[in-house]
């Protein structure tokens, strides 16, 4: 098996630097890797690891930087000022290649910054974008993207299906992922110029797509792979995120209500916590910037040593399966893509010979 070293950036996140050690340390420990790199202040580093007695696993290594990305920095200054911040620095490494994989859990504006300066894209891939996995009725699926690209143009949204669709199918293992543009109804007359475009596009793709799909089917089961810009997959998955957190509260204050409440609580425990485990966050780890020339993966900024564990877990797995191959072989012989760029070719030398004649 692959040898597997993976950087860490220690400094980012709510919980940073205690909640990202400890899941680096959790991760040498309880994961098939060789060495876990935590980028940081070096101080503040080995002050954590001190509280840990480790005997066997992996090695864990330390490399200092003086400079912390803020969670409330603008990615342009980050990219000014923040030379050799954590999160910069093991961005570095990869680059260099003396890591497999980074995670952060710090500014995600600034991360994908950062990724897209240094590691580059792949190529034929026009914008890197989150694929966010997402629980289901009967299993995951993914949204793309997840907050990446605020404002898109019909050939990102068509990259982002052919990139999700290989995530789905080798990661998730689905065997004809099902591929779903996210709109406000499922006609086809739904919709903005945009996913009216993407729509007609897809429909004569040689993806399994199935149409326009609603916000009510992302958690249904029905679709494997959700298709969006940035901005609504951000809103839909932090309203997910919400309601999830809120049915869990609700659900704990009904529960002291009363004692018939708490006694069916003693004999559904088990189910509620298969549930709570499969709604958790923290069990799918990081969000893989999928096309960009590395495996960068961004965790939530309330990540817990848990999260980071798993997100060195499913980065690995990304490494492993690899999977930015795959996508560089899809986008060089995407029929899809070829013909759509026949087409705006064809359009806009339509219309630049019409401005001519006037």
């Amino acid at each position: 098996m692959q040898a597997m070293k993976v950087a860490i950036d220690a400094m980012g996140g709510d919980h940073a630097p205690e909640a990202i050690v400890e899941g680096g340390v959790l991760a040498a420990e309880k994961l098939d890797v060789d060495e876990i790199i935590l980028v940081g202040d070096q101080a503040l580093i080995e002050r954590e690891l001190a509280k840990y007695q480790r005997r066997n696993g992996a090695v864990v290594s330390i490399v200092h930087t003086p400079q912390v990305v803020e969670m409330h920095e603008s990615p342009s200054r980050v990219l000014r000022t923040k030379r050799n911040s954590s999160m910069s620095v093991a961005m570095d490494l990869m680059k260099e290649g003396k890591c497999d994989a980074v995670i952060t859990a710090g500014n995600s504006g600034a991360a994908m910054a950062i990724g897209m300066m240094k590691l580059r894209k792949l190529e034929g891939v026009e914008r890197p974008a989150l694929a966010s996995v997402h629980p289901t009725r009967s299993g995951t699926s993914v949204i793309i993207d997840a907050g990446g690209n605020v404002d898109c143009k019909p050939i990102h949204l068509i990259q982002f299906a052919i990139m999700g669709e290989i995530y789905a199918r080798v990661v998730l293992g689905k065997h004809r992922p099902r591929v779903g543009l996210l709109s406000n109804g499922t006609e086809d007359s739904k919709g903005n110029e945009l996913t009216k475009q993407v729509h007609a596009t897809l429909k004569e793709s040689r993806l399994h797509y199935i149409g326009n799909v609603e916000g009510g089917d992302i958690s249904s089961g029905k679709i494997d792979v959700i298709v969006c810009d940035g901005f609504a997959g951000n809103v839909a998955l932090k309203t997910s995120e919400g309601i999830a957190d809120s049915l869990i509260a609700m659900l704990k204050a009904e529960i002291h209500k009363s004692l018939w409440a708490k006694i069916g609580y003693f004999f559904m425990k088990k189910a509620q916590e298969n549930v709570k485990r499969r709604i958790d966050y923290e069990e799918y780890g990081g969000v893989p910037l999928l096309g960009v020339n590395g495996a960068c993966f961004i965790c939530h900024g309330h990540s817990s040593s848990k999260a980071i564990k798993n997100a060195v877990r499913v980065a690995c797995e990304y490494v492993r399966r690899d999977i930015n191959r795959l996508v560089t072989e899809a986008m060089g012989e995407s029929h899809d893509l070829k013909r759509f760029s026949m087409e705006r070719a064809s359009r806009m030398w339509s219309q630049f010979k019409k401005r001519v004649r006037h």
